[in-house]
């Protein structure tokens, strides 16, 4: 059974409202490379995955990326879930702060 890395990475992005740009910069995977997974040209690697979940704000869906499954009690949660309920993270916050920095 193979994971799906490429729809699993659009979806966290999304779901956590961030640019391409923004994710490029907060995972540090080349703007580039998202450009060609998410719609389908080129293979999303678990590289990527990893570098994604080094990232303290998209932690959370460590389980679920890599199983699909979750486990809300240990805060291991899929996209649309969150732990407060709201549509903000810790990754907008730092996701605005690098933008506001490279906006000086």
């Amino acid at each position: 059974m193979s994971i799906d890395y490429a729809k699993k990475l659009l979806h966290i992005r999304t779901s956590e409202g961030l640019t391409q740009k923004q994710f490029s910069e907060i995972t540090n995977i080349p703007l580039n490379t998202i450009q060609k997974y998410e719609p389908g040209h080129q293979q999303a690697r678990a590289e990527l995955a990893e570098r994604v979940l080094q990232v303290k704000g998209l932690q959370k869906y460590a389980l679920w990326l890599m199983t699909g499954q979750t486990a809300e009690i240990a805060g291991q949660i899929a996209p649309p879930l969150s732990l407060d309920g709201s549509n903000h993270s810790e990754v907008d916050q730092v996701s605005t702060e690098a933008t506001q920095k490279s906006h000086r």
